[in-house]
């Protein structure tokens, strides 16, 4: 969750440390998690500028205008210095794994936002190949799955097809770099605008609250995953009986603090230089083969 601030040509993204689940926010939020998913989009924005350039200018206070230096304490390390583009409306996702939405449609319908896959899938299953699989903001709610036809009418023909070719290299790029390091991402949201009419890649990319992340070394396809994400939480609140209705219910001190440490594990992993563990799927198997890199 981020406080954005008009700075003229410019926003300033700060990321909080407040945490909703099921579309509440919680009274008590998870520290470091702000600075975590600020460090991990400006990690991958600089890893996949060479297919899309991003709205990022600084993550460095010291470049921020004048009038944010008075909070630099607070603006340390949570927030970024952005180009002000014209939101496109639609969010691109990218699933390379049936889970969540994905599995349950696929389960009564054989499909995926409407595309169809082949037969004998299961929970968890990796897909032959990455499916586009936008979605819109409705008024109020969740967000609406929505076919590629209709991404089509919303931002034309040309644009739809960049959005997906685009989103399709970057999950592809991003994939890739993660497994080396023991990471499958399983599915991924891209946010773009349009910047003197030329496409960017906007908002957080690649993070925990943007992606399923699942650790090579448990993956078992057939079941669901344990997530790099705050899944921790919404066990939690799921076993507690809470009706999903504001207010919600503050979370524990242990809950608290196995979900910080969740988020600061993945981007340890993720933004680390030195890849400890590279792995090779069958596809057709889903079978994993692990290999080190000495």
């Amino acid at each position: 969750m981020r406080d954005i601030f008009d700075l003229g040509d410019h926003l300033l993204l700060v990321a909080s440390d407040r945490v909703s689940a099921f579309d509440v926010v919680l009274p008590n939020g998870i520290p470091e998690k702000g600075k975590v998913l600020t460090r991990i989009s400006v990690y991958w924005f600089k890893q996949i500028e060479d297919i899309i350039p991003n709205h990022l200018v600084s993550a460095d206070v010291e470049d921020f205008p004048p009038v944010c230096q008075p909070h630099r304490e607070m603006l340390e390390g949570r927030s970024m210095l952005v180009k002000k583009a014209r939101p496109l409306p639609v969010e691109c996702i990218v699933r390379g794994y049936l889970s969540g939405s994905g599995w349950n449609e696929y389960k009564k319908e054989g499909t995926v936002c409407g595309i169809r896959l082949p037969a004998g899938l299961v929970e968890s299953s990796r897909l032959p190949e990455p499916v586009f699989t936008p979605s819109t903001k409705a008024d109020e709610g969740h967000d609406v799955n929505i076919t590629f036809d209709e991404v089509k009418r919303i931002v034309g023909g040309e644009m739809a097809e960049t959005l997906r070719d685009i989103s399709l290299k970057v999950y592809n790029k991003a994939r890739d770099m993660a497994e080396k390091k023991g990471i499958i991402i399983a599915d991924t949201k891209f946010e773009f605008g349009l910047l003197d009419n030329k496409l960017i890649l906007i908002d957080e990319v690649l993070t925990p609250d943007s992606s399923r992340f699942w650790s090579v070394q448990t993956y078992q396809h057939g079941k669901g995953q344990d997530s790099y994400d705050k899944q921790i939480i919404r066990d939690y609140l799921l076993g507690i009986g809470w009706d999903q209705r504001p207010p919600g219910p503050v979370l524990p001190d242990e809950i608290v603090e196995k979900a910080s440490a969740r988020y600061e594990e993945i981007m340890d992993i993720l933004i680390s230089c030195n890849y400890s563990a590279g792995v090779i799927f069958d596809p057709q198997e889903n079978k994993k083969h692990i290999t080190r890199n000495e």
